[in-house]
């Protein structure tokens, strides 16, 4: 099997959360999605609910547990709220499974048979950072379109203008970096893209290093980034102190109008990290003519970057749970293929800035 047709696309992403109706509605209040399934004891599921939203080509599943001996119940007290499952879409899970195999190097459970209302779905897990998760999920395997367990809603959310999922970033410990990327690399079939050091991504305090692996002409992109020594605490130790292990920091989705997605998701209550007023007084100057306003940007705190493609735009929310560890990325792309590195260090204080007030800096 060619190495490029192995897997597709994210198929979607599932979050183990202590409130899976409460980070649903929130979603759909606060994110604009659609309420598209359900599953739980209603639909012969006895151990979990689960509820299926999407918006553009984004399927995010939040689930939690009925019992307080559940693996989901002991996940959510050790982790706190965050990303369990980015599940992969494959052609075939057979030869999935196989090409995973004789590389020798990734993690891979048995293929599994899950029966539902719909039919039967073969399934397997490979295993990542932490206690992170990659389902393989057979292209056009469910009957319904629905994972099984799952029933159908239909509740429309009022959509923000999101698109689909750009990037999904993990955190992994101090010097563990370069053997998540090997494991990707060797064992996936994937590609290196990119590589910041601490030079890269650094403040006076702080600093962190990251590479970016992907697969299939960018189709699926995983940064992975690891503590520096600094001054004072990483903003990546201190995700790995709350969250207790390595996992995903975040979830970079895209839009084709930040400014009108950002203005809405303010407005229906979602806090997003402040960018000092500084930052805009020479932002032409470092990126050169842009179609948006400059006071649009300052207005809502958007940061730009530009690479030889184009540039791109970016803001970054707040941590969406209790625990100082997930929050999301919003990134409009116009022509640039790059991650925002001349943002890094603006970025990183803002999230400085946040962590002194945890006092965790």
């Amino acid at each position: 099997m060619d190495n490029e047709n192995i897997f597709n696309a994210v198929n979607a992403v599932e979050y183990y959360v202590g409130s899976a109706r409460q980070w649903s509605f929130y979603h759909q209040q606060a994110l604009g999605f659609d309420l598209l399934a359900y599953a739980g004891p209603e639909t012969g599921v006895r151990d979990r609910v689960s509820y299926l939203l999407g918006q553009g080509d984004v399927r995010l599943i939040f689930t939690s547990y009925l019992n307080y001996d559940s693996p989901i119940a002991d996940h959510v007290r050790y982790h706190g709220d965050g990303v369990r499952d980015i599940s992969l879409r494959v052609e075939n899970i057979g030869d999935t499974v196989d090409f995973v195999k004789k590389r020798g190097v990734a993690r891979i459970s048995p293929v599994s048979r899950i029966t539902g209302r719909d039919g039967t779905v073969d399934a397997a897990r490979i295993y990542s950072f932490g206690e992170t998760v990659h389902t393989l999920v057979e292209e056009d395997s469910y009957k319904s379109g629905l994972p099984p367990g799952f029933e159908e809603i239909g509740a429309s959310g009022k959509h923000v203008g999101l698109k689909k999922i750009d990037h999904t970033v993990g955190n992994v410990e101090d010097r563990m970096m370069d053997s998540w990327v090997n494991y990707y690399v060797n064992g996936l079939g994937f590609d290196q893209l990119i590589s910041f050091d601490d030079k890269d991504i650094s403040t006076e305090y702080s600093s962190l290093r990251s590479k970016v692996v992907h697969y299939g002409n960018r189709k699926i992109i995983f940064p992975i980034n690891e503590p520096a020594l600094g001054l004072k605490k990483s903003q990546i130790q201190e995700y790995l102190d709350y969250y207790n292990s390595p996992g995903v920091q975040h979830i970079a989705i895209e839009t084709d109008n930040i400014l009108k997605t950002v203005a809405e998701m303010q407005s229906r209550g979602v806090e997003f990290l402040s960018t000092p007023s500084a930052y805009y007084d020479t932002l032409l100057d470092r990126v050169g003519k842009i179609d948006e306003k400059l006071e649009d940007l300052r207005r809502l705190n958007i940061l730009v970057d530009r690479d030889d493609d184009g540039y791109l735009l970016q803001i970054f929310t707040r941590p969406v749970g209790d625990r100082p560890t997930f929050f999301y990325e919003i990134i409009q792309r116009k022509g640039a293929t790059s991650f925002g590195k001349g943002n890094f260090r603006e970025l990183f204080k803002s999230i400085e800035a946040e962590q002194a007030k945890r006092g965790n800096l």
